[in-house]
């Protein structure tokens, strides 16, 4: 069975736990049913209490969702993050020089500006043309 399938499970026909096979068992992703689940603003409450549960006790979890959300067909949208990165070349670069992880580079590529960037990139023999390309996408 697929997220999708799952999903289905929880929120319209709510099969018992018992009904379904050790392969759909094992199929059953709580990590992800979290995810979905809680992307639907009137399901964030129930989703955050269920997160209380570890991961390993698939069925409460099922038991739990099923028996929490109404009977009723809802389109549970997964919501994507719409901030861009710097790209993780360019980020290699400023680590590298700073001697500091990818995390704290990215921070510092907002201090250094476009004109700090170019420069690094050239102290790092970095030609014109693959300049261009990383600074291409660059956010700042």
């Amino acid at each position: 069975m697929t997220i999708f399938d799952w999903l289905k499970q929880i929120t319209g026909e709510k099969r018992r736990w018992e009904s379904f096979t050790e392969v759909e068992k094992e199929s059953f992703n709580p990590y992800m049913t979290h995810r979905f689940i809680s992307m639907y603003e009137g399901y964030i409450d129930i989703a955050n209490y269920i997160q209380t549960i570890p991961y390993t006790e698939k069925e409460k979890i099922y038991k739990i969702f099923c028996d929490m959300i109404p009977k009723k067909n809802v389109f549970l949208k997964y919501i994507k993050s719409s901030k861009k990165r710097t790209p993780d070349t360019l980020l290699q670069y400023i680590a590298k020089e700073y001697t500091v992880s990818l995390g704290e580079a990215e921070e510092y590529s907002y201090i250094l500006g476009k004109a700090g960037i170019i420069h690094i990139l050239h102290k790092h023999g970095v030609d014109e043309k693959e300049q261009k390309k990383l600074l291409k996408d660059l956010i700042l």
